[in-house]
C-alpha cells in the first residue's frame, strides 16, 4: 500500500518477465512525504485514474511505451472510450522494484550496476517550465544545496519566473525522503550510460510538451511535474506510475495553484509543518519518528474545493462529465481564497 494508491499483484514480475497488477487510486492524499493525511477527498481516486489514463492513452498514440493496460470495469481493463462510468482501478504491466540497501545511514545502489532489465529506475525526473513561489529551487538556492552556476544562471530569479526552456531536475525515488541529485549522480546511481541518460531527458521533454498542450485547452499553465520511468525486459524505457495529474504536476490558472499545492500552502502555515522541516534537517532517514505533532484536518470549505478541482479537471480534460454536478474549473477557482 502506498500513501495514495494501493497495488494488487496479479502476476509477479520476474528477473526477465513482465508481471501484471492493478493500482487502486484512493481518496487519500499526501504532502511533504508524510504519507496519508487526515482528510479523504471524495472521488479523488477515480478522478486521478481517469486523468492519468487520458495521458497514458495519448502516450500510446504518440508511440511512447508505458505500463498502462486500461481502467478496470466489469473485471477487465478498458480504454476510456469503452468505460460506462468512472473507475479508480488501473491495470498495469508490472516491473520489479529493486530497493537500495542501507549501509551506515546511507543508501547503497550497487544493485543497479548488476541488474540490467525489467525494473523501476530509482529516480523521479522533474520538468520545470516556471518557478512558482513554492518551487523547491528557491529553498535549495537559499540553503546552498544548489548553486546558480549549476543552473547556468547569474542571479536568483523572481518567484513566478517563466523559463525560456524547460529545466530538468532529478531526485531519488526509493529513499525515506526525496533527495535531489546532480545528473551525474543520478546516472551513476541508476546505472545509466550516457546515451540512456540523454534518451531519458528527451522523453521527459516530449511528455512535458504533451501535458502542456493538453492543459492549455483548459486554460491551465503546466509549471512543473514529475515522471517515473522503468526498463522493460529489453532495457527499453517505459513510463510508469502516473502522469499529468494534480498530484504529479503543478498547474496554475491566472497565478492560482490548481493542484495539491493548495493543500501545501495551507499546511505551510501550521506548527506541524515546522516540526516536519526541523526533523528532516536533524535526521534525513528517521525524521518522521521525531515529529510529535499530527497534521490538522483541512477546513471543510477548502477540502470541498480541492475535491471539486480533481473532478473538474478529469471532466474537462477528457471532455466527458464523469462526475455529475461538479462546478466548472473556473468557478471553483473563484471560490478559493489563498
Amino acid at each position: 500500500m502506498g500513501s495514495v494508491k494501493d497495488l494488487t499483484i496479479l502476476e509477479k514480475a520476474g528477473d526477465t518477465k513482465i508481471g501484471r497488477g492493478r493500482f487502486a487510486f484512493s481518496d487519500r492524499y499526501s504532502v511533504f512525504d508524510w504519507g496519508e493525511m487526515p482528510d479523504h477527498l471524495t472521488h479523488k481516486g477515480a478522478a486521478l485514474a481517469l486523468t492519468t489514463a487520458y495521458f497514458f492513452e495519448r502516450l500510446e498514440l504518440s508511440g511512447i511505451p508505458s505500463h498502462y493496460l486500461g481502467l478496470v470495469e466489469e473485471g477487465a481493463p478498458k480504454h476510456l472510450g469503452d468505460l460506462k462510468k468512472p473507475s479508480a482501478i488501473m491495470e498495469i504491466k508490472l516491473i520489479r522494484v529493486l530497493h537500495p540497501t542501507v549501509k551506515q545511514a546511507d543508501y547503497d545502489y550497487s544493485i543497479y550496476q548488476r541488474e540490467k532489465v525489467n525494473f523501476l529506475i530509482p529516480l523521479e525526473i522533474i520538468y520545470r517550465n516556471a518557478l512558482p513561489a513554492g518551487s523547491s529551487i528557491f529553498r535549495r538556492l537559499k540553503e546552498q544545496t544548489l548553486k546558480l552556476s549549476d543552473l547556468g544562471w547569474d542571479k536568483i530569479p523572481e518567484p513566478g519566473t517563466v523559463l525560456n526552456k524547460p529545466l530538468l531536475d532529478v531526485s531519488t525515488k526509493l529513499e525515506t525522503t526525496d533527495r535531489y541529485l546532480t545528473w551525474i549522480e543520478a546516472q551513476q546511481m541508476a546505472g545509466l550510460n550516457n546515451s540512456e541518460t540523454e534518451r531519458v531527458k528527451a522523453l521527459i521533454l516530449a511528455i512535458n510538451e504533451l501535458i502542456k498542450k493538453e492543459m492549455d485547452r483548459l486554460g491551465l499553465i503546466n509549471e512543473d511535474g514529475k515522471i517515473e520511468l522503468g526498463f522493460d525486459t529489453g532495457r527499453n524505457l517505459m513510463v510508469v506510475d502516473a502522469l499529468g495529474t494534480l498530484d504529479e504536476c503543478r498547474f496554475t490558472f491566472n497565478g492560482m495553484p490548481v493542484s495539491k499545492e493548495i493543500a501545501r500552502i495551507f499546511y505551510r502555515n501550521t506548527e506541524w509543518y515546522n516540526a516536519v522541516e526541523t526533523a528532516k534537517k536533524e535526521d534525513k532517514m528517521g525524521w518522521k519518528k521525531r515529529v510529535k505533532d499530527t497534521p490538522p484536518p483541512l477546513p471543510p470549505s477548502l477540502r470541498q474545493s480541492i475535491t471539486h478541482l480533481y473532478c473538474a479537471v478529469a471532466n474537462e480534460l477528457t471532455g466527458r462529465e464523469w462526475f455529475k454536478g461538479t462546478p466548472s474549473l473556473k468557478s471553483i477557482l473563484k471560490e478559493i481564497v489563498m
